[in-house]
């Protein structure tokens, strides 16, 4: 990959189980492996979301967000019957935990914003909740005091309850126009010290596995899917999120002299067998999965591919939209995870909560019983770090060379609550998959 691109590396981390690390495909040997070896604008991070590590769920004034009002009415659906009300407790712990960032050596932390934290009804008109604008001043100015660079995502899956009751959120087109209010509303609070900014965290994820498949579903107001699947949705996201973009080029970036982009997941793709037909299925996959997002807000349309296939499920841009949208990033962020094998298989009108049933695609992890990689007990999630490398070559190719940032990427495994801390944290597994991805990724740079 050409040398300007710039990666973030950010990692997810638990205390685990350690299962043995294979692959097939080994990374470059290096004889002394360091920081040093990646270009000197390479950051090296982590991150979080709101969510899942701030706690304080209705403290000092912050509103309800769908998670919130999610654990207390279908509480019976968490594993372990959990809530965020108190989670890593980072709202009132985050100077501790900067402490230990300084201490591993960050360059960058990455965290979301709670939209019904700053706004707690959801828009300016109905309230600003002074409170949480002051933690996330405070979180970015001890950041910065300590050398770490903020880079930060406005809306990470927990939007307020309060417009989903009202509309159905991104099921709607109102959609659009009170995220770029509320995006506006950080950009003029935060953006003199904050430099990075993605709208939305893993929009086209969201929305199939939370909403389409059924995973959450938290949506009670309007915004299911419908016949047309998860596409109008998706549509309003990209809307909100180019409406976003544009404010902060036109009226915050000239003075702020900040980067805006956008994060989406994927999975990559490996055609099952090399024939052509399974080749088309595996270009095919990542276009719906990756290239759903990423086409229209680099080249202003949707995939082909997906164009042939939905046909009127798949909604249209007017010129207006494709104009706003086209370029609407500075930096593509991408959360790598795994990779699949993919063939063809026909449309099932039965399997629509299979996402890729539409791109007449089946998926595996398996090729002649054989592991694509090393197994998790996440059960999509099989270590293959060489599809790092491929994912990033594929991007440089297809989309532009665009200026990528790695926003997560990381290891999961069953906790072992029998092991004390000085044996959880000998991890074989998680340094050699680091380790690995790494590699890859740095053979990519080069």
């Amino acid at each position: 990959m050409a040398k300007q691109s710039v990666f973030l590396f950010c990692c997810l981390l638990a205390i685990v189980l350690r299962p043995a690390f294979s692959q097939t495909v080994q990374p470059k040997q290096y004889n002394n492996f360091t920081r040093s070896l990646f270009p000197n604008d390479f950051l090296f991070g982590a991150g979080v979301s709101a969510y899942q590590v701030e706690g304080a769920a209705l403290e000092d004034g912050k509103g309800m967000s769908v998670w919130d009002n999610y654990v207390r009415k279908y509480n019976d659906r968490i594993l372990d019957h959990s809530t965020g009300d108190v989670a890593s407790d980072f709202y009132h712990k985050y100077k501790e935990d900067i402490v230990l960032m300084k201490k591993i050596g960050l360059d960058s932390f990455r965290f979301s914003i709670s939209w019904s934290r700053v706004l707690p009804k959801g828009r300016v008109s109905e309230g600003v909740n002074d409170l949480g604008v002051k933690f996330y001043n405070d979180l970015i100015d001890e950041l910065i005091k300590n050398g770490i660079t903020p880079f930060v995502t406005l809306l990470h899956f927990d939007h307020p309850q309060a417009i989903e009751e009202e509309y159905g959120a991104f099921g709607n087109r109102k959609f659009v126009d009170d995220f770029a209010e509320y995006a506006e509303f950080c950009f003029k609070t935060f953006g003199d010290r904050v430099k990075y900014w993605a709208t939305l965290n893993e929009p086209n994820g969201w929305i199939v596995s939370i909403i389409q498949a059924g995973g959450y579903g938290w949506v009670e107001q309007g915004g299911n899917a419908t016949e047309s699947g998860p596409f109008p949705m998706g549509h309003h996201l990209i809307l909100a999120h180019a409406a976003a973009a544009r404010i902060y080029m036109d009226k915050y970036q000239p003075t702020q002299k900040g980067k805006i982009g956008i994060t989406i997941n994927t999975t990559w793709y490996k055609p099952l067998n090399a024939t052509k037909e399974q080749e088309e299925a595996a270009d095919r996959a990542l276009d719906f999965v990756f290239g759903w997002f990423v086409e229209p807000i680099i080249f202003g349309e949707y995939p082909q591919s997906m164009r042939d296939f939905l046909g009127e499920k798949l909604p249209r841009f007017t010129a207006d939209e494709a104009k706003m949208i086209k370029g609407s990033i500075d930096f593509l962020g991408v959360n790598y995870y795994s990779s699949s094998y993919a063939s063809y298989t026909p449309f099932n009108p039965n399997n629509t909560a299979n996402y890729l049933n539409y791109a007449n695609v089946a998926t595996s992890t398996q090729k002649d019983g054989v592991p694509i990689g090393t197994a998790t007990p996440v059960s999509w999630l099989y270590l293959v770090p060489k599809g790092l490398e491929e994912l990033m070559l594929k991007i440089k190719e297809k989309y532009n060379n665009p200026l990528v940032y790695i926003n997560e990427n990381g290891v999961a495994e069953a906790n072992n609550r029998s092991l004390s801390i000085p044996e959880a944290i000998k991890d074989s597994l998680r340094i050699t998959a680091l380790d690995s991805h790494l590699k890859f990724l740095l053979s990519a740079i080069e």
